[in-house]
Formats: structure tokens, C-alpha cells, sequence
């Protein structure tokens, strides 16, 4: 019950869209329920991500569909500051779509590294443990990823910064 918000987020990531993301997490939940004696000492948070992620690629076999809609509405990974200006939060909001949408323009491969190291703050070995690759590889495809997230953004938020 408490890495559900994590698993949620997750989950929207990977789906690109609350609806789904919704249902994923619910039949995800489901399984653990049902697979909580097969955890044994395992950091939980990474098991629930596991079974989130597994619930995924079993559902969605099409991955990355470019049809599928996005939840426009979800500030969860916004970090305002508490006092800015109507400018200044104008401008950050901006950003932040920027960000959102070069985040989810990413192959799932990057993009689910990048949510789990940068937004869950997930480690190495975590994250290779839900993904279930070595850390070597989750090395290798955060530093792509990293890679193809400053060129999606590159000329853009500077752009914005500038508005």
C-alpha cells in the first residue's frame, strides 16, 4: 500500500495515459496481493514496480503507440517554488510540459530508466532489479537516455526559459 502512489506514477509513465495506468496498477495490485508470500526480504518498492512493469508489457504488447493520448492534467512531478511570481510560475509550467513531452517522445527502454532513476529516484540497482538487466546495461541506456533527452530539449527550453 505505500509505494502505490510510486507504482501509479509509474505506471502513467509507461502507459502514457491515467486510464490505462489506472488499470494496470489495479491488476498489478491484484498479483502482489496474490504473490506477497513469494516476498522475501526484497526491498518491496522494488517488487510492486516489478509486477507494475511485468502487468505492462503483458497488457500493452504495442508499446510506445503514438496514438495513445496523454494525461495533460498530472503536476505530480512539478517542483514549484512557494512564492514565485504569476510569471514565474507561468514559465515554469511551461517547462515542465516541455519536459513531460520530451520524456514521453522517448522509447520505453530510456524512458522507463529516466522515470525510475530521475522521478523515483530509484538506484542502479534498483532499478536493475525491476527491470530485471544488469546494472551495466542500466548504466548504459540512463546515459542514452540522458543523451537523447538534452537533444529533444536542447534548443526548446531555452527557448522557453526566454519567453
Amino acid at each position: 500500500m505505500p509505494h502505490l502512489d510510486a507504482a501509479f506514477n509509474y505506471a502513467r509513465w509507461l502507459t502514457k495515459n491515467e486510464a490505462d495506468a489506472e488499470d494496470v496498477v489495479q491488476e498489478a495490485s491484484v498479483r502482489a496481493l496474490r504473490f506477497l508470500p513469494s516476498l522475501r526480504g526484497s526491498d518491496a518498492r522494488a517488487w510492486l514496480l516489478t509486477i507494475v512493469r511485468n502487468t505492462w508489457y503483458g497488457r500493452f504488447s504495442g508499446r510506445d503507440d503514438p496514438t495513445r493520448t496523454t494525461a495533460s492534467d498530472d503536476v505530480s512531478h512539478e517542483r514549484t517554488d512557494p512564492s514565485p511570481d504569476p510569471e514565474s510560475q507561468m514559465m515554469q509550467r511551461q517547462t515542465v510540459d516541455i519536459v513531460r513531452d520530451a520524456i514521453e517522445r522517448l522509447p520505453a527502454d530510456f524512458r522507463e530508466v529516466i522515470v525510475l532513476r530521475e522521478l523515483e529516484g530509484f538506484s542502479y540497482k534498483e532499478i536493475a532489479e525491476v527491470l530485471g538487466i544488469p546494472i551495466g546495461t542500466v548504466m548504459s541506456r540512463l546515459a542514452r537516455a540522458r543523451d537523447r533527452l538534452a537533444m529533444l530539449l536542447g534548443p526548446t527550453v531555452a527557448e522557453a526559459r526566454l519567453q
